[in-house]
């Protein structure tokens, strides 16, 4: 398969800059099959019947962006992507970065550049509770599309955001209120939660131009057996909140479609030709970005073609696009 099979136009004034308020009163496209339909949000329950389970991806995004100089005065910032022993991974945007730099933070932070893997920098701070600093000094990282600065951190989180881990928000699940839940659950909907701490990767496009030659990034995930129980007994239909949400259902699926409970790390690629194991019957996601990881999954799930006449009218029809963007409600094929 060639990447650019899977690139399509987008005005850039679709690319939604910040979220709607309330929540749930961004559109819904409903794609099943060739039919489309225009909602908004808060219609989602009427597509939902007692006895649907709703699976959601309770992870919270960290203040992983950190924003200083080089030892030379020009501006840089890092992503903290994870902490190995002594050391953190990080990516790093400034003018050449490169081992042997130096890295000046506030509250005299520094950061020593060891050694660099492709994108990924191995740094070393001259100080320890570096997590403690995060929550401080720390920004939310959000994709380089999102040139708004972000008014404040709880407009990149869902509401039900738990569990700390993430450089990525699962942006299908901005759309959900308290109060919509809320109602969900009152309908005789069961909520599931399920853990996926989403990695910088998904922010970025495929450069190889054949898609298999595309190396996933690997994704901590994590599945109770309280909740590995309640999706499991699903009476009606099992619903993912989010492509991180399906990824981690398809890895700790077995070939049967049982969710076990289980934790490790995942990077599962749900391309064009996959063969689902799990008994999802539909996906609540965003529109995603061309040449993506992400648009190779709906298309996946949903069928190709369905997936690109609807993106052609959401266009037409001026939806809002990406991580702030309106929702679709797919149905499997």
């Amino acid at each position: 398969m060639k990447t650019e099979d899977y690139n399509y136009e987008l005005p850039k004034e679709l690319i939604a800059q910040e979220p709607v308020k309330p929540r749930s009163a961004s559109k819904l496209l409903v794609i099943n099959g060739e039919k489309l339909e225009h909602k908004k949000f808060k219609d989602i329950t009427n597509y939902l019947e007692e006895g649907d389970v709703l699976v959601l991806n309770e992870t919270k995004v960290v203040p992983a962006k950190l924003i200083g100089k080089k030892s030379t005065g020009a501006k840089a910032e890092i992503i903290i992507t994870a902490k190995q022993g002594e050391y953190y991974k990080a990516r790093i945007a400034t003018n050449k970065p490169r081992p042997g730099n130096t890295l000046i933070f506030e509250e005299e932070l520094e950061a020593d550049i060891l050694k660099q893997e492709k994108d990924i920098f191995y740094i070393k701070f001259n100080k320890e509770n570096i997590e403690e600093y995060m929550e401080k000094h720390g920004k939310l990282p959000t994709p380089p599309y999102i040139q708004k600065e972000l008014e404040k951190n709880e407009n990149y989180q869902t509401v039900y955001a738990k569990k700390e881990g993430s450089v990525a928000a699962p942006t299908a699940g901005f759309h959900f209120t308290p109060e919509l839940l809320q109602k969900i659950q009152e309908k005789g909907i069961k909520i599931a939660k399920v853990t996926l701490h989403v990695g910088f990767g998904t922010f970025l496009p495929i450069i190889t131009e054949n898609i298999e030659e595309h190396n996933m990034e690997e994704e901590y995930y994590e599945i109770t057996k309280e909740n590995s129980e309640i999706i499991n007994n699903c009476k009606g239909k099992l619903i993912a909140v989010g492509t991180t949400t399906l990824k981690t259902l398809e890895t700790a699926s077995d070939e049967n479609g049982k969710i076990q409970a289980t934790k490790g790390w995942s990077n599962t690629f749900i391309k064009p030709g996959y063969k689902f194991k799990t008994k999802i019957k539909a996906l609540i996601t965003n529109f995603h970005t061309p040449k993506s990881t992400l648009l190779l999954l709906v298309c996946a799930f949903a069928g190709k073609q369905t997936i690109f006449n609807a993106y052609k009218e959401a266009v037409k029809q001026k939806y809002r696009f990406y991580s702030f963007g309106d929702a679709t409600l797919l149905f499997k094929i």
